[in-house]
């Protein structure tokens, strides 16, 4: 029989993740499907039970279901526990769901995958969204120091006092100086989906990652490169996250470069 897995969201249709997974699943020769599932905001409860009922084996979640799939979950890991939201499930034999979070440990492999180092270095973190709560952890976890930098300082200092994670925190108009003494800076702020950017100083060759890509990361990342940055998207987040819930649901890691290399050129092609 043919099982079900997919991602959750609302919107959902402009999501990677099934080309993602159904190469991968190709690949491993495995008897699924993945498709995009729409299932509207307050109504993931019911979404929930539906795709039980269809079958369904495991789930991505995204926007804005994350922190409710992990309310909904039955067992909760200890990374989804931490971060206080679920973007990814997995059924569990009895009934129910296992809430998992892989965007941690993404964020972290794509580090390490362009051989960046962040032990003991100046990290400064635009913006305290849901987003920017696994991008802290994983900071945090590999020991830098860390400035958040957020329009809301109250959000910013909740989200530190959630995570139990010692950070400086500002405004964002104090965010041109926090970035001028970072050795790095990580955006989670949602501007570029509109087209708007940050003021920055002269990035001095220094790592600018955008967490978005594609035509909502350009506008900050054309910026940070005019500014002397050296920018980074989020592309390669979106497969390792993808890639480490494959793994929850199938026990294998499938092959990150080659999904990385096919969503780049969708991405440049509709860019």
């Amino acid at each position: 029989m043919t099982l079900l897995y997919g991602v959750v969201g609302d919107p959902v249709s402009h999501s990677l993740s099934p080309v993602i997974h159904k190469a991968w699943i190709r690949e491993h020769g495995i008897d699924a499907t993945y498709e995009a599932l729409h299932i509207a905001k307050g109504e993931l409860p019911e979404g929930l039970e539906t795709l039980e009922s269809r079958g369904a084996k495991g789930l991505n979640i995204t926007l804005p279901h994350k922190e409710e799939a992990l309310a909904l979950a039955e067992t909760v890991s200890d990374v989804a526990r931490r971060i206080g939201a679920a973007n990814t499930l997995v059924h569990l034999k009895k009934g129910g769901w296992h809430a998992e979070n892989t965007d941690a440990p993404g964020f972290a492999e794509t580090l390490g995958q362009i051989d960046i180092d962040i032990s003991g270095q100046h990290v400064c973190l635009l913006g305290a969204g849901g987003a920017a709560r696994a991008v802290a952890l994983a900071i945090s976890d590999m020991r830098a120091d860390l400035t958040i930098c957020n329009r809301t300082v109250s959000r910013a200092e909740e989200m530190a006092n959630h995570l139990n994670v010692e950070a400086e925190i500002c405004s964002l108009d104090q965010a041109v100086a926090a970035m001028g003494e970072a050795d790095i800076v990580i955006n989670t702020l949602s501007l570029g989906h509109t087209g708007q950017a940050l003021d920055m100083p002269d990035g001095k060759s220094r790592i600018f990652y955008d967490i978005s890509y594609g035509k909502a990361a350009k506008s900050m990342l054309d910026n940070a490169t005019a500014q002397n940055w050296k920018p980074v998207d989020g592309l390669g987040m979106l497969v390792a996250q993808a890639a480490f819930s494959f793994e929850h649901w199938f026990g294998v890691l499938p092959d990150m470069v080659s999904a990385e290399e096919r969503c780049r050129k969708l991405v440049e092609a509709t860019t």
